[in-house]
Parts: structure tokens; sequence; C-alpha cells
């Protein structure tokens, strides 16, 4: 048989890592990376373990979500209106356009901040930011609507690969001992716990990842023809890749925050993050960070505007029309709700642009801090009975997990509402 050329080897590779990736990609926003830098100037290299621990939790909740797809045919909303009810679905529909609004101007004008960074031209910066952010978003908007899943598929791997190689080698060249590093991955502890130290580790496992764009994995499996359990090993593998990759940016965004001294919050930490390493090891340096950085905000933006109108026409349809969950699960994507809410997401949250991207940062983060136990109990519902999940059912183990991390996110979002 004659063997592959090697642009079909990396194609086959791709397809095979290429949702995880997408997950990478898209649920690394500029407030994780913000999160991590800052904790990392406070807070130093003794609390990487924590973003491994974040990271396993995201694994663990991916991987159900696609365990219960692969099982049932099915994606995870489908579940829930059939076995759970209306009224999730309508709660999880408000929720999610709130979301949207929130994470959109985050995003927009996280994009136009570092994008202002490396492109100086206007003297007023927020007509620099609105501009720049207003660009982002409406690429963002042709990109995803215009260029199809393939195209889609490669804009987010050189994204991801920019952003990772960039931030990586700026990590490497500021980095401490590597024996301090090592003991931070494998020795738990929390330095100030009286002085905030608690809350920023807190915050550094909750921030690893996504949130709602979770679910997203569901589609781009199935964009990848994926069904059936027989996909379980490639999907774990997948999945591993894309998460171990979450977890390395984040460990290098703390490297390079515990060398500096951080100060502002959401996209303008990032861009002091840069100066600072101007200042340690050369505008080289800077210009490298603020290049990964904003690969790293532009592919998030991308994957978000790329995969929630998927979300918004699926609970459309389920739970809005009611449709039949034994109908076909694939979202339409010339339906009239599938176009509005892409438009929509496109341009309506440019409204945040007006505004501190400080506050938005706030804001959408104690609203998404109550996402992640909701799908917890959802997960541990439908993927608790055999007669629907098979062989696929979770495992004492998997149970155990699960509700450690409903504990601990739980307990994320009363800090994030209450204090």
């Amino acid at each position: 048989m004659p063997s592959l050329s090697q642009p079909s080897k990396l194609a086959k590779l791709f397809s095979l890592v290429g949702p995880g990736i997408l997950v990478a990609a898209t649920g690394v926003g500029a407030g994780d990376l913000a999160t991590a830098g800052f904790a990392g100037s406070q807070l130093g290299v003794t609390v990487l373990w924590a973003i491994l621990v974040g990271a396993f939790f995201k694994f663990v909740l991916t991987e159900g979500l696609m365990r219960w797809q692969l099982a049932t045919g099915k994606t995870l909303l489908e579940g829930v209106a059939r076995h759970m009810g209306l009224i999730p679905g309508w709660l999880f529909l408000a929720y999610f356009i709130l979301w949207s609004y929130f994470v959109g101007s985050a995003l927009i004008s996280a994009n136009g901040v570092t994008l202002l960074a490396l492109v100086p031209v206007f003297d007023n910066p927020m007509t620099g930011k609105i501009v720049f952010g207003a660009a982002a978003s409406i690429l963002g908007l042709i990109l995803a609507r215009k260029g199809g899943f393939k195209l889609f598929e490669k804009v987010m791997g050189v994204c991801i690969l920019v952003m990772f190689v960039t931030v990586t080698i700026s990590a490497v060249i500021v980095a401490p001992p590597i024996s301090e590093i090592a003991k931070g991955l494998v020795i738990p502890s929390i330095p100030k716990p009286n002085g905030g130290g608690i809350g920023w580790t807190l915050a550094l496992m909750g921030g690893v990842g996504g949130t709602v764009t979770i679910l997203c994995y569901g589609y781009w499996i199935a964009e990848e023809g994926r069904k059936g359990p027989e996909h379980l090993p490639f999907c774990r593998i997948d999945l591993g890749i894309g998460y171990l990759v979450t977890a390395l940016f984040g460990i290098a965004m703390t490297v390079i925050g515990s060398t500096v001294v951080a100060s502002g919050s959401g996209a303008g930490l990032i861009v002091n993050l840069a100066d600072a390493l101007a200042e340690s090891v050369g505008p080289v340096a800077r210009w490298a960070f603020l290049i990964g950085a904003f690969g790293a905000v532009f592919s998030s933006l991308l994957g978000v505007w790329q995969s929630t109108p998927y979300l918004f026409a699926h609970l459309w349809r389920l739970f809005v029309q009611k449709a039949n969950t034994q109908a076909s699960s694939a979202a339409d994507t010339n339906s009239k709700p599938y176009r509005f809410f892409h438009y929509a997401l496109a341009f309506f949250p440019m409204l945040g642009l007006l505004v501190e991207f400080k506050e938005v940062q706030k804001i959408y983060g104690i609203a998404g801090a109550l996402f992640l136990p909701m799908l917890t109990i959802a997960l541990l519902i439908l993927n608790g009975r055999k007669k629907w999940t098979g062989d696929l059912t979770n495992r004492p183990m998997t149970i155990v997990t699960l509700v450690s991390i409903l504990g601990f996110f739980s307990w994320m979002a009363w800090r994030s509402w209450f204090g």
C-alpha cells in the first residue's frame, strides 16, 4: 500500500486531536491569562499544582459530556430535554444569553486592548480599543460564517501554535530554577493563606479552560464524524492533549507573572506583563509575548463566535420550539435562530467597549460561576443510569470525582456571589 504523504499524516494527526485543541484554544481567554499572571505575581510558582488540578477537573467534565454523546448519539442538551424536562433548559437559555453578551464583551474588549498594544496608532486608547475590538469581532464573524469548519480548524490551529510557542518561550527565558517549578507542580501549598492566597489559588483552579464552551466539544466531535462508543479512546487522547496544552499555557503564564510585579486587571494586566518583560529581557520579549497573547484572545473569540450559535439554535429548537429529541441533532446553520444569534453575538456585545474591561470581566465571571455546578449535576444524573448509557455509565471513581468537582465549583460560585 502506498505510504501517506506528509501533509496527509499531519491532516490525520490534527483530525485526531483537533476538537481537543479547539477546546484548549477557545477556553483560554483574557481573564484566564490575567488570572494566571496575577496569581504568579502574588504567589509565585508554588501554586502551579492548582493549574494541574483545574485542568483535570475540566477534563473530567468534558469527558463525561463526550461519553454521554458517544453512548446515546444525542447531545447533552437533548439528554436534559428528554430526561430532566423543559424548565432546566429554559433557565439555561436565559443564562446562556446573558453569558454570551458578557463573554462577547470581554473578548471584544480584550482583543481591542491587545491589538492596540501591538499597533499603537491611536492617540486615544479608548478609540483604539473600540476600533480594534470591533474589527476583531467582525473578522471573527466572517471567518466563522463564511469559512466553514475546516477553515475554522486551520485558523485555530495557527492561533494556538503561535500563542503556545511565544508564551512558552517567554516563560523559559524568565523562569526561576527548575527545582522551584517542579516543587510547585508536585507539592500542594498555598502561600499567604490569610492574605488572599486561598482566593487566588481557587481562582487559578477554576480559571483553567472554558465554561459554557465545554458543551461545544460535542458539536466538534460530530463535525469529525465521531459517533459510537468505539471512538471513546480517541476522544480521551484528544481531550487529554487539549487540556495538557491548556495546563502548560497556564503554567507558562504563572511563571511569567512570578518574575514581574503585575498591576492592572484583565487585558490591561496582560499589556503590563508585556511591558515588564521588555524591561527585564528586552523589547523582543514584549512583542513575542503580545503576539502570543493576541493569539490566545483571538482564538478564544473565534471559538466562541463559531460554536455558541450552534448552542443557541439547539436550545431554541429543543426548549422553545420543543422539537422531538429523536430527530437529528445537527444544527441547521441556515436557520433563522442560528443566523440571528451569529450576528447578534458579533455586534451587540460591542456595547461593552464603552465600559471598563474589568467591570465586564467581573460581571461575566460572577455569572459564569453558576454553569459548572449545573453541568456536573447533569452529568451525575444522565451518566448515572446504565439504562441510558450502557457500559459508558459513571464508574465509582468518576462519581467521587464529580461530587468533588460539584463541591469545589459550588463553593466558587458562593464566593463569587457573596464574597
